[in-house]
């Protein structure tokens, strides 16, 4: 089955074929769509929560313990210098992926909440004053609420929380009506994780900029599915977790304007983030170092590192257009069945549907799900905000990868009805 699918921006649509068999060759990549569960094959449609791995991510990072497993910057032998320039070309390599001005704009985390409170700690807190204000959105991970909100309360901001349309996203006419030269930070998703909206983020920008306030961009979900250019988009800051976009767990990236990094004073001490250490005084390094403090999770960014490698050469394209492709279907497949309560628009971008089986808890239908082999998430989803304006307790959310295919789509939503007819049964 063939679907033509017409990407933003594009004037021609891209064939692709989301069937098992169209997708065998791209799903060989990842070693976990081998696994079973319960006696059944597995069917991941959690990628939201974190993406599979390609072999070439796992390869990258045993060789790297096999064969060069030593520390960074703390050896003049040929092991520790393979070592440390591996590491510092995926810097490189990052803020070539990112179009970024230079790598020294890069700064490695533990991954996007780690890089949310960094730039929350280290540079909001300096610029964001008693009766200021801090603007973000209902749709927000609370990594990307908690730390503004938490701010505001500690220094006496008002902190202004924006709704969205009716697609999911932030308006830029809603930025616009609700901002004010007092505005400092403005923090808005990329992709939502629950409604997979994507937001404008070069409108958002300028409308921030114009009053200027900072704009800081979440990422986590938009990484995967759109290609960022931080520069034209104009944000200040952009922050994603390597473990979403194929690449390991534990790791991150900051994206920070050079200006902006250097005017931020480190939130962690200790080594090799330094320049010079007298009695009672410490100089520290330039940006990015001065926030790497310690041993770095050197494995994991070269993982992080393949993962990039992967992605640009999968091509963005080719994962847009399968995604959009399995996520209609899935949405046309749902919209059938009037037992389902659709929460979100028919986003393409994201590969989310977040929803509810009309009477019946998301945990008991997931439990079903899990007994077929089929994994998907059930709950709030690290966003409580958005679960209140959509009036609900809970969810459940299907995320697709592209290395979804329509056979599974169709074993879901046969267990979905599945479901609903046996707890209508057990409950009456």
């Amino acid at each position: 089955m063939s679907f033509d699918v017409a990407l933003t921006g594009s004037a021609c649509p891209l064939r692709v074929d989301c069937s098992a068999a169209g997708s065998r060759t791209l799903r060989e990549a990842f070693p976990m769509l081998r696994t079973s569960v319960k006696g059944k094959p597995l069917i991941y449609l959690n990628s939201a929560a974190t993406a599979l791995k390609p072999q070439c991510v796992i390869d990258a990072m045993t060789e790297y313990y096999q064969t060069y497993g030593v520390n960074i910057a703390r050896g003049v032998d040929e092991i520790s210098y393979r070592a440390t320039k591996t590491f510092e070309e995926t810097r490189h390599k990052t803020a070539n992926f990112l179009h970024a001005a230079r790598s020294e704009e890069i700064i490695f985390t533990r991954g996007t909440t780690a890089s949310l409170n960094l730039v929350c700690r280290s540079f909001a807190e300096t610029v964001v004053s008693a009766g200021d204000e801090i603007i973000v959105s209902s749709g927000e991970h609370h990594a990307n609420y908690i730390p503004w909100q938490q701010l505001a309360r500690k220094v006496g901001a008002k902190f202004t929380v924006l709704p969205l349309d009716a697609n999911g996203c932030v308006a830029p006419d809603t930025l616009a009506a609700a901002i004010s030269d007092r505005t400092k930070i403005v923090a808005v998703f990329h992709i939502s994780n629950v409604m997979g909206a994507c937001n404008d983020l070069t409108a958002l920008a300028a409308i921030a900029h114009a009053h200027g306030a900072y704009f800081i961009a979440d990422g986590a979900q938009g990484i995967v599915h759109e290609q960022i250019d931080v520069q034209r988009a104009g944000v200040d800051f952009y922050a994603f977790s390597g473990h979403k976009l194929f690449g390991p767990t534990g790791i991150g990236v900051l994206y920070g304007k050079y200006d902006l990094l250097e005017q931020m004073e480190p939130i962690e001490y200790g080594g090799e983030m330094i320049d010079v250490v007298d009695v009672y005084t410490t100089t520290f390094a330039a940006p990015p170092h001065r926030f790497e403090a310690g041993t770095m999770p050197i494995a994991e960014v070269i993982g992080l590192g393949k993962a990039i490698d992967f992605v640009q050469a999968t091509g963005y394209p080719l994962m847009q257009a399968r995604v959009a492709a399995l996520t209609d279907y899935l949405f046309k497949g749902l919209q059938a069945k009037p037992s389902i309560n659709l929460y979100n628009p028919h986003n393409l971008a994201g590969g989310i549907a977040s929803f509810n089986v009309s009477g019946i808890h998301p945990h008991d239908v997931a439990g079903i799900y899990d007994r077929a082999g089929i994994s998907v998430r059930a709950g709030q989803h690290c966003s409580q905000p958005m679960m209140r304006a959509l009036h609900q307790q809970a969810t459940l959310r299907v995320s697709l990868g592209f290395y979804n295919t329509f056979e599974e789509i169709d074993r879901f939503l046969e267990i979905t009805t599945e479901a609903g007819d046996f707890l209508d049964v057990l409950f009456g």
